[in-house]
C-alpha cells in the first residue's frame, strides 16, 4: 500500500509540474488564436501524462529500454493529439469567424443570418440567440417606423385641424377690431366656441403624449360598471338630444371592476361621442355591460347605426390621427378620440375592438374583472 502511495505521489508531482507551465502558457496565449490554445491543451494533456510516467518510471528505476518505449508511445501520441487539436481548432476558428462575419453585417442594419454547420453546439446557440435577437430588433424598427409614419400624419393632420380655426379667429377678431361685426355677441359666442375646441384638441394631444411616454398615472379603485355607464350616459344625454339621438342601457350589469374611474369615464365619453356623431337622427346608441363566462372579464361594448365600417379600415380604427372613410371622430376633431380609449384602455391591462354589426358598429372594451 505505502508504494501505491509512493507512486501515485511521483505521478501527481509530475503531472502538477507539467499543467502548471500549461496553464502559464495558456495565460500568455489568451490573446492569441482558439487553435493554439486546443493545442496547448492537448500538449499539456499528454506532456502531464508524460512526466507521471517518466517519474515513476525514475522512482521504480525500470531499464533503459523499458523508458525508451514508455518515451515513444508518448511521443506519439502527442504527435498525433497536436495534429487532430489543430484540426479542430481550425474548424472552430473557422466557425467563429463566419459568426463575427454575420455579426458584423448584423450590426450594419443587414439582418442576421447564421451560419451554416457551427463547429461546436456554443456557436450554434450563440448563433441562434443573434438570430433571435435579429428578429426582435427588426420588429421594433419595423414598430417605429409605423410610430414615426403615425405622428407625421398627426402633425399634417394637426396641422391642417389648427389652421383653419385659426384663421377664423383672426378673422372674427379683426372684424370686431374694425367695428365691422354686424353682430358682435354673436361673433363673442363663436369665438368661444372656436376656443373650446382648440383647447380640446390641445387637451387630447397632451393625454396622447402621456399615454405613448407611458406616464399616465392612474388611481384604481373598486366601482360598479353599472355606475360607469350610468355617469357616461348622463353626461352624454345632452349632445345625444342635440343630435336627435336615443342613449340607452341595454343590459348592465353590476359587475365590479378595479379602474381610475376619471380615465374610463372619459373612455366612454369619447365612444359614445364618436357613436352620437355618427349615428343618424332617431336613432340609437346602446351602452351594454356583462362579464364574459370563458374568461372572467368584463366587456363594455357601445353599438351606434353609423352603418358600419368598411373592412379594410377596420384594423386602422385606433391608430393615432386615423381618419378613414366615414371617420370615427367629431367634425373638426384631431382623430385622436379612438387613440385616447385604446392608450388608457391597454394601461387598464385591457384591451379594445370594434367589429361591425347589423345597421352600424360595435366598440368593444375589454377590462380584467375586479379580484374577489
Amino acid at each position: 500500500m505505502r508504494s501505491l502511495l509512493v507512486i501515485a505521489a511521483y505521478a501527481a508531482l509530475g503531472a502538477a509540474a507539467a499543467g502548471l507551465l500549461g496553464a502559464f502558457a495558456l495565460r500568455l496565449l489568451r490573446h492569441r488564436s482558439v487553435a493554439l490554445s486546443l493545442a496547448v491543451v492537448a500538449a499539456v494533456t499528454v506532456a502531464a501524462m508524460l512526466a507521471g510516467t517518466l517519474s515513476v518510471a525514475w522512482a521504480m528505476f525500470l531499464s533503459e529500454h523499458d523508458l525508451g518505449v514508455v518515451t515513444t508511445v508518448y511521443a506519439i501520441a502527442a504527435v498525433v493529439s497536436l495534429a487532430v487539436s489543430l484540426l479542430l481548432g481550425r474548424r472552430v476558428v473557422a466557425g467563429s469567424r463566419a459568426l463575427a462575419e454575420a455579426a458584423r453585417a448584423f450590426g450594419d442594419g443587414e439582418a442576421f443570418a447564421a451560419p451554416v454547420g457551427a463547429p461546436t453546439a456554443e456557436l450554434a446557440g450563440l448563433g441562434r440567440e443573434l438570430a433571435a435577437t435579429s428578429a426582435r430588433l427588426a420588429a421594433s424598427r419595423e414598430r417605429e417606423r409605423a410610430l414615426e409614419a403615425s405622428r407625421r400624419e398627426l402633425v399634417a393632420w394637426i396641422s391642417h385641424d389648427l389652421r383653419t380655426p385659426l384663421a377664423g379667429l383672426r378673422a372674427m377678431a379683426e372684424a370686431l377690431e374694425d367695428g365691422i361685426a354686424a353682430d358682435p355677441a354673436r361673433y363673442h359666442r363663436q369665438i368661444r366656441t372656436e376656443v373650446d375646441r382648440l383647447s380640446g384638441m390641445v387637451g387630447d394631444l397632451f393625454e396622447l403624449s402621456r399615454i405613448q411616454a407611458g406616464v399616465l398615472a392612474l388611481s384604481p379603485m373598486r366601482m360598479s360598471v353599472y355606475d360607469l355607464v350610468d355617469d357616461a350616459i348622463a353626461g352624454a344625454g345632452l349632445l345625444a338630444a342635440e343630435h336627435g339621438v336615443r342613449l340607452v342601457g341595454d343590459g348592465v350589469e353590476p359587475i365590479p371592476v378595479e379602474v381610475d374611474g376619471r380615465e374610463m369615464t372619459r373612455v366612454l365619453a369619447n365612444l359614445l361621442t364618436n357613436a352620437i356623431h355618427r349615428t343618424p337622427a332617431d336613432g340609437t346608441v346602446a351602452v351594454s355591460a356583462r362579464r364574459d363566462t370563458p374568461s372572467g372579464s368584463v366587456v363594455l361594448s357601445v353599438t351606434d347605426g353609423c352603418g358600419g365600417i368598411p373592412a379594410d379600415d377596420l384594423p386602422r380604427v385606433f391608430d393615432t390621427g386615423w381618419r378613414g372613410t366615414g371617420a370615427r371622430t367629431p367634425p373638426a376633431g384631431a382623430g385622436l378620440g379612438l387613440a385616447i380609449v385604446r392608450g388608457i384602455v391597454e394601461a387598464h391591462h385591457g384591451r379594445a375592438a370594434v367589429r361591425n354589426v347589423p345597421g352600424g358598429c360595435r366598440f368593444e372594451v375589454v377590462l380584467p374583472a375586479a379580484p374577489g
